[in-house]
């Protein structure tokens, strides 16, 4: 009897062996070994904070790890930049596009090319067209980016990656930016990838798409790898979430009922800065979702719902005033909280300690006369630290320093301190790991009793769990205002995103 050999298993094509990377005294890897094969896909996952972003910037060149070896084909490579590593084969598609809008898609990807110095725009056009072709990319090579959605300029971004024979590539968040159906054609060529030898490594804190799209999955936790699992290991995504987490987490929560109260938004015909005639009225005790591709006029809204820009035709009530009126000389408290999309840039200041923070929008809350009550600011920025369940050595420490999920409750905890009649509430849980996540969502829920909540999201699941109802988004109309109900046709919501009226009932 002959006796097969055992099939060996394929080296990696990368290796990271002991890396580890610090910054002063925080370390944000630690000794960290993990293979990247070609042919599969490896999500990597973990809390805010665990040390992912750190991890795939020192693979893609964007600074050197402290300790420990990169290899490459089983030989140690050494970036000192991000152009090193994608002429070695590793990329990374980031969530921000980097393209030129008045550039065909054709010479977005050959841009920087050093493949001669004159190519005619036909050739071009073809070369770019072949290989979206080979890799299940749809798009029009001829197409000026500018007119683009945001599905298709991330393929721009990924062709431009394969464009230069990446041989890996890393995607950060991919699907933030994507309607169901762009994420469906993106987890479609991520497959056609890893079946023509790509190696594909995929962060995402959306456990559902690393059950669709995996074949691997490593955990991180406190800058260490804790857990390396095959796919098929994985029978749940509340199984996921306790390997990254730690301990079980919900994933769904409750929404016990809340007593409808007066309107505390009321939109009719709202125009200008991109909207075209929004009808919308939001009231006390209901959350509801404005959901879109990102760029359909949401900032717009949301500037003009908190006071940030004037409405240019129609009319806007808060609490029963014109927004002239209420906002000549808002109250401090029980008005409108805004918790923003760029929590760090514009929901507070890195610099800043949490105490000062705190007080950026509450200040005149501890000013009765002429000097500040820092003593009382320092007590209640303690409490919030501590109801909110923020990770913080002190109110002393520096914004900057606290991870994604920290920072955002930070954010919660000061907006909810002014017990507001109006929360908008811009993307809460993007970029936060599931338990941050949960928790957040339960604030919001609770926060509803006293208030109404304008939540904007691109996380169809997020709406789905919180809100009452969902007004869909494009180009800066409302295609559609749908009851929880309705929202769960996931066809029809993902047309509406797209532009596409599918019949729903207009509010």
């Amino acid at each position: 009897m002959t006796v097969q050999p055992a099939t060996a298993t394929p080296p990696p094509l990368v290796r990271l062996e002991g890396i580890g990377k610090s910054f002063g005294p925080v370390h944000a890897n630690r000794d960290i070994t993990l293979d990247i094969h070609a042919g599969r896909v490896l999500a990597l996952l973990g809390e805010n904070g665990a040390g992912k972003s750190t991890l795939m910037s020192m693979l893609s060149g964007v600074f050197p790890p402290d300790s420990g070896t990169i290899l490459l084909d089983g030989a140690p490579v050494r970036f000192q930049s991000p152009r090193e590593a994608i002429d070695a084969g590793i990329g990374m598609v980031y969530q921000h596009f980097m393209l030129v809008g008045r550039m065909t898609v054709a010479q977005n990807v050959l841009l920087g090319q050093d493949r001669g110095l004159f190519v005619r725009p036909r050739d071009m056009e073809r070369r770019v067209g072949e290989l979206a072709g080979r890799y299940g990319l749809d798009i029009d090579p001829a197409a000026p980016v500018a007119g683009l959605s945001m599905g298709e300029r991330q393929r721009v971004e990924i062709l431009k990656l394969l464009y230069r024979d990446s041989r890996v590539l890393i995607f950060d968040e991919p699907t933030a930016v994507l309607t169901p159906t762009e994420a469906g054609q993106l987890f479609a060529a991520l497959r056609r990838m890893t079946g023509l030898g790509k190696a594909i490594v995929f962060i995402s804190h959306k456990l559902e798409e690393v059950l669709d799209v995996a074949d691997t999955v490593a955990i991180l936790r406190q800058g260490r790898i804790v857990d390396t699992v095959a796919r098929q290991a994985v029978t749940s995504r509340h199984e996921l979430a306790r390997r990254m987490v730690g301990r079980e987490v919900l994933l769904e929560i409750e929404r016990a009922e809340a007593p409808l109260g007066g309107a505390v938004l009321e939109l009719e015909g709202l125009s200008g800065h991109g909207l075209d005639g929004l009808d919308l009225t939001l009231r006390r005790g209901e959350i509801v979702a404005v959901v879109g591709v990102a760029g359909n006029g949401q900032k717009a809204l949301v500037d003009v719902v908190t006071g940030l820009a004037a409405p240019a035709g129609g009319e806007v009530r808060l609490q029963g005033k014109p927004w002239a009126e209420f906002f000549r000389d808002p109250p401090w408290n029980g008005a409108v909280a805004h918790i923003p999309e760029d929590r760090l840039g514009v929901g507070t200041c890195p610099e800043l300690d949490l105490v000062d923070n705190v007080l950026l929008t509450t200040r005149k809350g501890f000013a009765p006369g002429l000097f500040l009550d820092k003593k009382s600011a320092l007590g209640a920025t303690r409490a919030i630290i501590r109801r909110f369940h923020v990770a913080a050595h002190g109110p002393e420490v520096r914004a900057r320093q606290l991870s994604g999920g920290n920072l955002q409750k930070l954010v919660l905890g000061r907006e909810f301190f002014r017990k507001p009649r109006l929360i908008v509430a811009e993307q809460p849980s993007q970029g936060l790991d599931v338990a941050a996540t949960e928790e957040v969502w339960h604030r919001l829920l609770n926060a509803r009793m006293q208030a109404g909540v304008l939540l904007v999201t691109g996380d169809l699941n997020e709406a789905l769990q919180l809100a009452d109802r969902v007004a869909v988004m494009f180009r800066g109309r409302f295609m559609a205002v749908l009851d929880a109900a309705q929202a769960r046709d996931l066809e029809k919501i993902g047309l509406l995103m797209a532009g596409v009226d599918a019949g729903a009932p207009r509010a």
